[in-house]
């Protein structure tokens, strides 16, 4: 059975800059928490399009992980969608939106994912639901902090 995470903030900056910040793969490895250990192992350059596949490994839970994405959906600037091919979920989907705002660009994240080992992976649902809002917090902080220095500077 799947499982949703939903994430939004706003970014007080225009939807084409926030866009752009997320159309450069390697700024994933700047918002990731540095306790997941996480690196882009894909050589550069990485032009995201649709269909475009990108290895990473990670620590979960100090438990190193080989992880690979699909674009799946790629649609600037608005929304693109990223699904785990290798992996430690059963499925993962993540949906990123921008919409302009007023104050700025509204970004949605929308996860949707099922965990592995059948019934026996429920008994961790408790901790990666922990887990994904403390790395969606992280990201969020980390976004807003490199943005916004980014246009300060």
């Amino acid at each position: 059975m799947p499982h949703t995470f939903l994430a939004e903030t706003t970014i007080p900056l225009p939807l084409e800059e926030v866009f752009a910040f997320f159309s450069d793969a390697r700024n994933l490895e700047r918002i990731t928490p540095k306790s997941l250990r996480f690196r882009i192992l894909t050589p550069p350059p990485i032009v995201m399009a649709e269909g475009l596949r990108i290895d990473y490994a990670l620590r979960l839970l100090g438990i190193p992980f080989r992880w690979q994405s699909l674009i799946s959906v790629w649609e600037p600037p608005r929304r693109f969608v990223d699904e785990q091919t290798k992996g430690p979920y059963r499925s993962w989907r993540h949906t990123h939106a921008f919409a302009a705002q007023d104050d700025g660009t509204l970004m949605t994240d929308e996860v949707e994912y099922e965990l592995p080992l059948g019934p026996l992976g429920w008994l961790g649902l408790p901790l990666v639901k922990l887990q994904l809002g403390r790395i969606f917090r992280h990201r969020e902080k980390a976004i807003q902090r490199l943005l916004l220095e980014a246009e300060a500077g």
